[in-house]
């Protein structure tokens, strides 16, 4: 199969389209013909080894961690799903920027999602999902989402309004707009938040999203109140620290499931800045690492 690969920990540089052999599932796996591969920020933190004490990659490495396509393969102990199904998933740290790739976790891709969609789907909605389900019912509630228009916060937004919430979010102002598209209250980050966020939720908030790891952690705690009202998928150096929940994505069927009914529904679309085939794939990741992404960057395989 090509693939996109690298065989050293390092830069963009050292991203490579090659082939590679064919993985094939095992238990509890499928393998799907990949049709547009997510790219995260961990795919290139992975890459350069900034985490690799953390999350060690066997090299050479194929990056990505979701992707959408037909299944081509089920391994054993798979029940619910059939060859040619179009899925979108998530498989391991790295191997979904490929031909062929494996998923342990997946559901049926809304019909209505385009494939660079679904393929921006996978990661963000678990993620996002994460990271609100310790508030427990949103209904009637006033949620502040620090870093709202990123791919998990533009995720984050529209799951919770279709949970009945108010949604404040934070984005630079070129972003407004987009935030308001989706039916947040849009607001600055940065230094004055509380006045700005009171202004807008008078009554207060009654939880807080923090998708960035900006530094403002200790000040959502203080806008919240309470960090017990306060969730991050992002700040992992200073959440332990706060006492806020400390959110992690996982691989889990019924995650994806829930944000492809939201996505039947039309309650939620990912948001894709832009994709790439490919052989273009140093610039998705320099895209990527550049930050500041509006939604999801994909890549057409």
């Amino acid at each position: 199969m090509r693939a996109a690969r690298y065989h050293e920990y390092g830069g963009t540089d050292t991203l490579i389209i090659e082939e590679a052999p064919d993985p094939h599932p095992g238990p509890s796996e499928i393998r799907i013909r990949v049709s547009a591969a997510g790219v995260n920020p961990v795919d290139w933190k992975v890459r350069n080894g900034a985490v690799r004490d953390m999350l060690p990659v066997e090299l050479p490495a194929v990056p990505g961690r979701d992707a959408v396509g037909v299944v081509d393969a089920i391994g054993d102990e798979v029940d619910g799903v059939g060859i040619g199904d179009r899925v979108f998933g998530l498989g391991g740290l790295t191997g979904a920027t490929a031909e062929l790739a494996l998923l342990s976790a997946w559901a049926p891709a809304p019909a209505a999602w385009s494939d660079e969609e679904a393929a921006g789907a996978g990661l963000a909605s678990v993620t996002a999902l994460a990271g609100l389900e310790v508030f427990g019912p949103l209904k009637g509630r006033t949620l502040l989402i620090e870093g709202a228009a990123g791919g998990v916060g533009s995720a984050a937004v529209e799951i919770a309004l279709a949970r009945g919430a108010t949604v404040i979010g934070t984005a630079g102002e070129h972003n407004h707009g987009f935030l308001a598209s989706l039916g947040a209250r849009a607001t600055t980050y940065g230094e004055g938040l509380a006045e700005r966020v009171r202004s807008l939720a008078p009554d207060g908030v009654d939880f807080v999203l923090d998708t960035a790891a900006s530094g403002s952690l200790a000040d959502l705690v203080a806008i919240a109140g309470d960090p017990a009202r306060v969730s991050s998928v992002a700040d992992h150096v200073n959440a332990p620290l706060l006492g806020t929940h400390l959110a992690h994505a996982r691989n889990d069927s019924a995650l994806l499931e829930e944000a492809a009914d939201l996505g039947r529904q039309g309650l939620y679309t990912p948001r894709i800045e832009r994709s790439y085939p490919l052989e273009e794939i140093v610039e998705a990741h320099t895209h990527s690492e550049r930050g500041h992404v509006r939604g999801k960057i994909v890549v057409r395989v």
